[in-house]
């Protein structure tokens, strides 16, 4: 029997040929199955194709971005709190501002200059912007027609420091509690039913010798202060220099203690440009203390030789008490305790002090000085003792008075007349706690005020004081009540409205900036400074300049005069070309 055999095999030839056209068969068919929008297929290709072409923009446009950054921003790996680790908050200082600005601009120059403009043109925005912001740089041309003020920033030793270190500025302890409050001191106290409510927070117990601190805070808001020295008219030194020489006077230290701080100020400032530019000529400082504590001939005299130093020579000084005999002293008003926060506190000051009930003729605060000679102020208390009905007295014997009493001013505030003999120098604060309140003053020395404060006075002294020959009250030829007693109501009313009209010329406002539109005694010396820059230009004063000589060396006594009996601090005869002051 045969075996079976195997199906036969197609042919391969048939084979190959059927494989290629199932192959053809199923391509054309892929072909076709696309352009049908009904298919499926269709739409996951197309899905697909859509998806990676979004996803190419997307990674195009992160990219650019990201080089765009990487070309204007410069990479830092430092976090804010490195920052703030390594970065110490300073007051700010224009001419560090300004050499930091030049850096800036130098390592923009790499960059394209289209995007360097851009830079410069934001960078002045900002600091348009910042000055716009800043007080008192929103200056109007017409409120600086008189020049503007460029302020040094000086070596933190010259002022800060000081203020630092206030617990040893005085051999008897501690004068912080003085200098607080932008310097005018602790907030007064014991002013209930003495003056309105409402204006207690104007008042503090101000120190007397603080008027470098208020003038150096109010210059440096002022309107007219400039950050650019080139275009100054006028050159402020914030030195403190009373402050920095009271420790020294009444303690057991030599000359050169006393002259230490100043003459290294003026090492500095007479390295300055604008200093060598001008000799001294545009400059000034605020001095917080009488002049005669600056003007020391002998080593083994009172005080330091500051005003007689190489490069002071030239300097406008404001101090509480000037020399009448030198140009440059200026004598502005002792710092009161009334500190008015606006217009409105000033207006209402002046009607209450102005309908104030007076019941008494005439006062006196003070004490006697028993190291001096036929003490005028011990006859003066013995007077006003024998004349009790119509005088009062506040007896400041030790420090009863120091820096003002709510006492001493509700007895100004009852009295018509309130007598100013000299203190301890030829002025005294007492002038100005007196004309604040309202009371006319009683002059027996024409140096005390007269001659002192003529930015600041009515030009006619008899519109506003009484001046009584102390040598008549001496030898007992005159009454002191019989001569305030023989002015009628009319005119004593008219005396104290002229010292009220001018209460604005002694105070010194609380802000910075000063009140709206009523200028105080800041304003009125600085408007005086400006304006006597401007009228040295004018009359050529420079070609008096001289660092030999001192207008003091021609020294003559109080009584040659005033015909007083007792030797004053120094005085000088008056240069023929200084008579226009």
């Amino acid at each position: 029997m045969l075996p079976l055999s195997k199906p036969l095999s197609p042919d391969p030839t048939k084979r190959l040929k059927s494989n290629e056209l199932d192959r053809k068969n199923s391509f054309s068919s892929l072909l076709q199955s696309p352009l049908s929008i009904h298919s499926p297929r269709s739409w996951l290709i197309i899905t697909i194709l859509s998806l990676q072409i979004i996803l190419f923009i997307m990674l195009r446009s992160i990219s650019l971005s990201f080089s765009a950054r990487h070309v204007v921003e410069q990479p830092t790996s430092t976090t804010t709190s490195d920052i703030q680790g390594t970065i110490k908050l300073i007051p700010y200082e224009p001419q560090q501002e300004h050499q930091q600005q030049q850096e800036h601009q130098r390592l923009q120059e790499h960059k394209p200059q289209q995007e360097h403009q851009r830079q410069q043109e934001h960078q002045q925005q900002r600091e348009h912007q910042r000055q716009q912001e800043q007080p008192g740089f929103n200056m109007l041309p017409e409120q600086c027609n008189s020049g503007t003020i460029f302020v040094y920033d000086m070596p933190k030793p010259f002022n800060q420091e000081l203020l630092q270190n206030c617990h040893e500025l005085s051999p008897w302890g501690s004068r912080c509690d003085m200098l607080i409050n932008d310097g005018f001191g602790r907030s007064a106290t014991d002013l209930d039913g003495v003056v309105p409510a409402n204006l207690i927070p104007a008042w503090h117990w101000t120190d007397q010798f603080v008027s470098e601190i208020i003038f150096h805070n109010r210059l440096l808001n002022h309107k007219c202060r400039t950050l650019e020295p080139e275009s100054a008219t006028a050159f402020y030194i914030p030195f403190y220099v009373g402050l920095a020489v009271g420790k020294y006077l009444w303690s057991h230290s030599n000359a050169k203690e006393r002259d230490y701080h100043c003459d290294t100020m003026l090492r500095w400032v007479r390295d300055q440009p604008y200093f060598n530019r001008s000799n001294g000529w545009d400059h000034f400082i605020t001095m917080g203390r009488i002049s005669w504590d600056f003007r020391r001939s002998k080593d083994k005299d009172w005080g330091s030789g500051c005003i007689y130093m190489p490069g002071m020579r030239n300097v406008t000084r404001l101090l509480i008490e000037r020399n009448p005999w030198d140009y440059f002293d200026v004598g502005v008003p002792y710092p009161t305790g009334f500190h008015p926060r606006s217009d409105s506190d000033i207006l209402q000051w002046q009607d209450y002090v102005r309908n104030r009930n007076r019941s008494t003729l005439f006062c006196f605060a003070g004490a006697t000085r028993g190291t001096i000679k036929n003490d005028f102020r011990g006859q003066l208390l013995s007077h006003c003792k024998e004349e009790s009905g119509y005088c009062k007295i506040v007896n400041c014997a030790g420090t009863r008075c120091s820096n003002g009493t709510s006492a001493i001013l509700e007895t100004f505030l009852d009295s018509d007349f309130c007598l100013q003999p000299r203190g301890d120098s030829f002025t005294r604060r007492s002038i100005f706690d007196c004309m604040v309140a309202g009371s006319i003053p009683v002059f027996f020395w024409k140096r005390s005020a007269y001659y002192q404060y003529q930015w600041f006075l009515p030009d006619e002294p008899g519109s506003y004081s009484v001046f009584i020959d102390r040598n008549a009250v001496k030898n007992g030829t005159t009454s002191i009540r019989s001569v305030l007693a023989s002015y009628s109501k009319e005119e004593v009313k008219k005396m104290r409205n002229k010292v009220i009209d001018y209460i604005p010329n002694f105070v010194y406002a609380k802000p910075r900036e000063g009140l709206e539109t009523i200028k105080d005694a800041f304003d009125v010396a600085v408007d005086g400074v400006l304006r006597r820059f401007k009228e040295q230009e004018e009359w050529g004063y420079k070609c008096w300049q001289s660092e030999a000589g001192h207008w003091d060396d021609y020294l003559v006594s109080e009584s040659d005069e005033e015909g007083g009996d007792h030797q004053g601090p120094l005085l000088g005869l008056e240069p023929w070309w200084l008579k226009r002051i």
